[in-house]
């Protein structure tokens, strides 16, 4: 299995895929590049959607449309990617803050979390947002990243990528509540490997597959924690990791270039791109925002 080009975009900071099951189409963000991009590999038919600030995360919404993360807030976004309601602000010093990565949790929350962009005073934190407002649900983060939930729904993954780190949960469906937080993943950062973790996805037997940024890679692991696989990426900075396809055995990795060298450039051109690969595993359907949870 090798991963290839699907949409040569060049984002400036890919992030956050998110497969439409009923659309059968593909959504990502540029965060940089304050856009919402739609793709349908079908037809190759892509097309973006500018936003007003900085998109660090999406999720689609019961009903049409979409929850969106930006450095403000959080959103509700119509089909066309337009903004419709704000929901809550983001409570965090936004000259330094914004929301980054997130995702649909089981019973239709928003679970976002923010970043910390001094990465120096461990500010951020991973937010749950439902009918209640905005609660907490862990503190004293670098970037909030990676969040991804068992096929059951009883396990939250979570990442803090700057400390290399994968945290585990347990996770009630019934009130999203988190508890019991327990190491998943550390990696042991090197002088010429410095690949940490970044957006992930499950996959329908519980594994977990992250991008590794700056480590040019994906890598997929056991529900212990245990590394079974990792494949190269053409980018030095994947980003994050979705499935889709009729039958959600097509991989999808966003990357970054905004900021990277000119020889890294050089050396991978297609840096900031949409990549694919089709894989023997299926992913598992995105849960909807439901706003009456």
């Amino acid at each position: 299995m090798n991963l290839t080009v699907a949409l040569d975009v060049r984002a400036e900071l890919g992030e956050c895929p998110v497969w439409s099951v009923e659309e059968q189409a593909l959504y990502f963000v540029d965060i940089k590049g304050r856009a919402l991009h739609r793709f349908v590999p079908a037809t190759g038919a892509h097309c973006t959607f500018s936003m007003p600030e900085e998109i660090g995360c999406v999720g689609l919404r019961k009903g049409g449309g979409f929850i969106a993360g930006f450095r403000s807030g959080l959103w509700l976004l119509d089909a066309s990617g337009n903004r419709v309601k704000k929901l809550t602000d983001n409570p965090e010093d936004q000259r330094t803050s914004r929301f980054n990565d997130g995702r649909v949790d089981p019973a239709g929350r928003f679970l976002a979390g923010t970043i910390d962009e001094p990465k120096e005073r461990a500010k951020a934190h991973l937010y749950r947002y439902d009918s209640r407002g905005l609660d907490t649900l862990a503190t004293g983060l670098l970037t909030s990243n990676g969040v991804a939930f068992s096929p059951d729904g009883r396990t939250l993954y979570h990442a803090d990528t700057p400390t290399f780190t994968v945290w585990r949960y347990a996770y009630d469906p019934a009130t999203g509540e988190a508890t019991d937080r327990t190491l998943f993943v550390r990696l042991q950062p090197t002088e010429t490997d410095r690949g940490r973790p970044d957006g992930a996805a499950v996959d329908a037997e519980g594994c977990y597959w992250t991008a590794l940024f700056e480590g040019g890679r994906i890598q997929r692991y056991s529900p212990e924690g245990r590394m079974l696989a990792e494949y190269p990426v053409q980018a030095r900075c994947p980003t994050m990791v979705c499935f889709g396809g009729p039958d959600l055995k097509t991989l999808y990795v966003t990357s970054a270039r905004t900021g990277r060298p000119q020889d890294e450039l050089a050396e991978f051109p297609h840096s900031g791109s949409l990549f694919t690969m089709r894989v023997d595993v299926p992913g598992l359907p995105e849960y909807e925002f439901d706003l009456s949870v």
